[in-house]
């Protein structure tokens, strides 16, 4: 079944990602502040003999222990806020790692686009629920097709980014009863090529990125269209500052944007490369307590802590 996956979908994906940079380059380089922040080197310590491979993701609990999600064996890992190595959870559970997330009671939730599912685990790591079929692509209100990312609403409300084989955001009740859809493929407001991340901010505003139509989206929480911000780049992953602002990552441009909740571009941070500091496929983003902030890497095959100077 992988084999399958990186036939059909991979290599077109990395296609539209050369063209886009080729034909868009580092899009507004130069228009924006440098945001004012340092790499902190070495910072995870794995233990002896394990890497990581590509890595899609990087989220936070309440403690500040860093959790990751990558593409090798032990799939999703715990660090401690000093970066040493806790555990890993959900062995075996996993096809191809996405998307990471961590809500307000500390529970895990991981998207898999290999498998189709969506799991949340306990802060134990027990799988608590389980949104759509393993191994079963569809569009109906309990299937997906390569689930991108999840959110969560002011009520315990689940937004799933439906992104890669549908065109959708899935809306579900906290105990995970589907309530509606929306989306299809398209350029129009409120159609999607490839949802990729989504978020929702303090407002109660559900923020959509609609990564290959270059624009984030802003619905409200059932779904009906407010705005969009075109100038933004691509949105790969997004997630919210402690002042409430957001921080992106662009896989494309290889670079961190600093987003007001109005679309404000407050500045950007870092290139593409293979040297520390430097990214390539900056794919999930994650905001610590200190506005320090983590870059989950695809091609480099890594997670990189970044603090103000």
């Amino acid at each position: 079944m992988r084999q399958r996956f990186l036939s059909h979908v991979a290599v077109p994906v990395l296609l539209t990602a050369a063209l886009a940079t080729a034909a868009h380059g580092f899009q507004n380089e130069g228009e924006y502040a440098e945001l004012p922040y340092r790499l902190v080197p070495h910072f995870l310590s794995l233990p002896a003999g394990w890497n990581l491979q590509e890595t899609p993701g990087v989220a936070l609990n309440s403690r500040g222990h860093i959790f990751v999600f990558h593409r090798g064996p032990h799939a999703l890992m715990e660090f401690d806020g000093a970066g040493k190595f806790v555990r890993t959870i959900g062995e075996g559970l996993f096809t191809r790692a996405h998307g990471l997330r961590i809500d307000g009671e500390d529970n895990i939730w991981t998207t898999d686009v290999g498998s189709h599912i969506v799991l949340k685990f306990n802060p134990e790591g027990r799988v608590l629920m389980v949104l759509g079929r393993e191994d079963n692509a569809g569009e109906t209100d309990r299937l997906f097709d390569r689930p991108a990312d999840v959110a969560f609403g002011p009520a315990g409300e689940i937004f799933v980014a439906d992104g890669y084989g549908n065109s959708r955001v899935v809306k579900f009740d906290k105990h995970g009863k589907f309530i509606k859809a929306w989306g299809k493929a398209g350029t129009m407001p409120g159609e999607f090529n490839l949802v990729h991340t989504v978020a929702v901010g303090p407002n109660g505003r559900v923020y959509v990125g609609d990564r290959e139509n270059e624009r984030v989206q802003i619905f409200d929480l059932d779904g009906n269209f407010i705005e969009e911000w075109t100038h933004v780049g691509h949105p790969w992953g997004l997630d919210l500052t402690p002042d409430n602002v957001f921080l992106m990552t662009d896989g494309y441009a290889d670079r961190v944007s600093k987003i007001d909740l109005a679309g404000n571009v407050l500045g950007t941070f870092g290139g593409p490369g293979k040297a520390p500091g430097e990214f390539s496929y900056a794919h999930w983003i994650a905001v610590g307590p200190e506005d320090e902030f983590y870059v989950a890497e695809i091609l480099n095959w890594r997670v990189q802590k970044f603090v103000r100077r």
